[in-house]
Parts: C-alpha cells; sequence; structure tokens
C-alpha cells in the first residue's frame, strides 16, 4: 500500500472516528456514518484507497453478503482482507471498509448492483463477481434489464476479469462484453424474469423444460438458447453438480459447506472461481468456506424461553424461494415483513411469492406490512396466524425450534432484539 495524502489520511482517520462513536452508543456499526464523513472531507477518498489493492467486487439481487463472506474468508488465506461484512454496499460503506483496514494487500467489496459502474470505475477492481439478477426494489432499483445494460457498458473494455453465473441469462448478457470471463453453471431456480432474451426480447428456450425451479438444482447438461437471435449459454468453466463443484480441469471438489441450502452451494462455487481467478487454488479456498457458519446473523439460531428461532432473510421473491428451500417443514414458521427504505416501499411483489408450500405447518404473520401478507396468504389458502408484534408471535408457540422468515430491516430489528451474531 502507498501512502496516501495527508488529506486522505485525515479524511480516513476522522470517518473511523466516527464509526467507533456510531458504534459507541448503539446508533449502528458505522459502516455507512464513516463513509460519509470521510467522502465529505475527501470527494477522491474511495480511490484513493483503494490503489494498490488487488480487489473483488460482488454484485448481484441475492446472495452478495454471502458470497462476499466466502470469498473473504478465502482469500484470508493469502493475506489481510478488507471487507464490508456487514453489507453496507454503496461507497459510503466501501470507503468505511477499506478505512478499517488500510494496509490490507486485498479487498472483497459486496456492491449494490446500480452503484457497480460507477464502484468499478472508481476503483480499478482487478476482479468482478456477478451471480444474479431478478426483480427487487423496483421503486429504487427500476427494470433489471436496465441495470444488466449497465453492467454491459462498465465492463466493456475494461482490464477486468469477471466471473459471472452463466445459467442466468440477463448475468451472461450483462457480463458478456468483458475482455475475460470465467463461466460458473452455478444454476437458477427463480426464472420468472428470465423468459425473453435480453439481447432480441425473443423466447428462451431451456433444455430443462424452462421450469421455475422450485426442487433440485438444474442438471449439469442443462442450458438455455434464444429461439429467433441465437444468444445461448456459453460453456461453463465450472460447474456446480449437486454437492460438488467441477473445477476447469475436470476435477470434482465436494463442498460439505455449513450453511444451509442450493443458494448457498451456488455462493461456495461462485467463490471458489473467485478465489482462484485471485491466485488460490481450489483445495486452499474450499477449506476455508467450509468454516463459514453464519454471515451477518443469516442461518443464526437465537434462543429465548426455551425456543430456538432460526433467522432466515428473503427481500424479494427469489429470496423467498430459496428461503423455503432451506425451512424445515416439519417446524412452525414466522414471517415478517416491512417495507422501509432498505426493503423497497412496494410490495406487490408478494403475490410473485407461491406461498402454497407452507400449507401443514403453523404459519404466523407478523410486521409493518402483515396484513398485505395476510391478504397474500389468504388468497393462496395458507392458514395463518396474525399477531402484533414478533415477541407475541414466539410466544404464541410452545418451546421448541422455530423457522423465522424476515425481510431486511424486519431481519434487523429481530437481531436487535435477540443479538446480533456475526
Amino acid at each position: 500500500m502507498s501512502q496516501l495524502p495527508l488529506r486522505a489520511q485525515l479524511a480516513s482517520a476522522l470517518g473511523r472516528t466516527a464509526a467507533t462513536l456510531s458504534r459507541a452508543t448503539g446508533r449502528g456499526d458505522g459502516s455507512v456514518i464513516g463513509g460519509r464523513v470521510g467522502l465529505m472531507l475527501e470527494p477522491d477518498l474511495l480511490r484513493k484507497l483503494a490503489a494498490d489493492r488487488r480487489l473483488v467486487l460482488v454484485s448481484a439481487t441475492n446472495g452478495k453478503t454471502t458470497t462476499t463472506r466466502l470469498i473473504t474468508s478465502a482469500l484470508q488465506e493469502l493475506g489481510e482482507v478488507a471487507t464490508n461484512a456487514f453489507g453496507a454496499n454503496m461507497p459510503a460503506g466501501h470507503v468505511s471498509a477499506l478505512a478499517s483496514a488500510k494496509d490490507a494487500p486485498y479487498g472483497v467489496l459486496e456492491v449494490d448492483e446500480k452503484y457497480l459502474p460507477e464502484v468499478l470505475d472508481t476503483t480499478h477492481a482487478g476482479v468482478v463477481c456477478l451471480m444474479n439478477l431478478s426483480r427487487d426494489q423496483m421503486d429504487r432499483a427500476g427494470e433489471i434489464w436496465l441495470l444488466a445494460q449497465r453492467w454491459r457498458r462498465a465492463l466493456a473494455g475494461k482490464p477486468v476479469h469477471v466471473i459471472a453465473n452463466c445459467d442466468d441469462p440477463l448475468v451472461t448478457w450483462g457480463a458478456s462484453t468483458a475482455q475475460w470471463v470465467t463461466w460458473v453453471a452455478a444454476g437458477q431456480r427463480w426464472r420468472e424474469d428470465s423468459w425473453c432474451c435480453p439481447e432480441c426480447g425473443g423466447p428462451l428456450d431451456r433444455a430443462d423444460g424452462g421450469g421455475i425451479g422450485q426442487g433440485a438444482a438444474a442438471p449439469v447438461d442443462a442450458g438455455w438458447a434464444c429461439r429467433e437471435c441465437g444468444f445461448r449459454r456459453p460453456q461453463p468453466n465450472w460447474v456446480l453438480d449437486g454437492e460438488d463443484v467441477i473445477d476447469p480441469r475436470g476435477v470434482r471438489w465436494r463442498l460439505e459447506i455449513q450453511l444451509p441450502g442450493q443458494a448457498n452451494r451456488a455462493n461456495a462455487a461462485m467463490a471458489m472461481a473467485t478465489a482462484e481467478a485471485m491466485g488460490l487454488d481450489p483445495g486452499r479456498s474450499l477449506g476455508r468456506l467450509r468454516m463459514v457458519a453464519s454471515v451477518a446473523g443469516r442461518y443464526t439460531t437465537v434462543e429465548r424461553d426455551g425456543r430456538a428461532m432460526r433467522l432466515l432473510l428473503a427481500k424479494n421473491p427469489a429470496g423467498w424461494l430459496e428461503a423455503f428451500d432451506v425451512a424445515d417443514p416439519a417446524l412452525p414458521i414466522i414471517l415478517s415483513v416491512n417495507a422501509q427504505g432498505p426493503d423497497g416501499r412496494d410490495t406487490s411483489w408478494l403475490w410473485d411469492v407461491d406461498y402454497r408450500i407452507l400449507k401443514g405447518r403453523p404459519v404466523l404473520v407478523v410486521g409493518e406490512r402483515r396484513l398485505d401478507l395476510a391478504l397474500r396468504l389468504d388468497v393462496a389458502g395458507v392458514p395463518f396466524q396474525l399477531c402484533e408484534t414478533f415477541e407475541q408471535a414466539v410466544g404464541t408457540l410452545p418451546p421448541g425450534r422455530i423457522d423465522v422468515i424476515a425481510n431486511y430491516t424486519a431481519f434487523q430489528q429481530i437481531r436487535a432484539e435477540f443479538g446480533r451474531a456475526v
């Protein structure tokens, strides 16, 4: 790391102080306010902090925080890694992450999909990991085809190595302008945003029949192609096959990770491919991935009054599909939905989620938008109990294990009440 200019050093130091004060006063983890203070004093601070580091940018609709954590864990085999571990994924959060580990030679930054072009242009990151694109916070982010188009323009002509999920047509289209792409067949369970070709608008045909993937992962030889213009899935370099990852040399690696569900196996496959792009062989990276048991509270079990509650985060239709895959059908389940700024104000996406999978188990509904969710469950024919508060819902259930699915701010409120696990 080269020495920062004096102004940047001062901005970085004051940002760290602001972050420390935020944590000390219980206002948050400081990852946003620290970066904002630093950028106010030195608008070019992110560029200066990123200089002379080997950086990975991770972007997607779902799984960014988890995959960032997995890649960070793997690269710690090589040295200290700066990262935004708690998901502050806009420039202020990136400044805080890099400033808090100013001597780290490596950085892994989760990046909001909308901000990826700006952050790539500012940091000149050498590796970009792109996993999936689906509807999320439409009132803020807009149409996902436009996001993919912005990715295409941002990557064109850049000397960057892209690791991309070739099973997602929008991601493939967004990444295809890059000079150097490693394709990973990581699967795509949610396909409701991928019926049409992003290149010409024609219909997409899928080798496995084109269902939305409510069950197991797609087979290894699954593919997709446009019926009209010929845009098709590239030949993958890495393949997720059940619980195995097949590397570019044909070697199989059994994942055996602690994080549950098919989505996390996909995240692990992307992390292994990204780690190899950074110079770490799969055997060394996999050992690190297996050590990760929880990510910013996701999948953590918290206990109170004899009840053990496993916390699952779901922010959009694709995320709910993956949460249902992880949830235990034998357990009661609490669902909590808010519609604050970080969640997106529009809850119409609830109607895109198939809640019929919840039939046959006790379902309790809480959150600021519990009436919206209750109406959706009623139309789906799913019996439920409406509760005023999360504490009331927990108290209604007998001692034992409980699954909890919540969107972003509802999830954070539960974590604040029951303890913040990393």
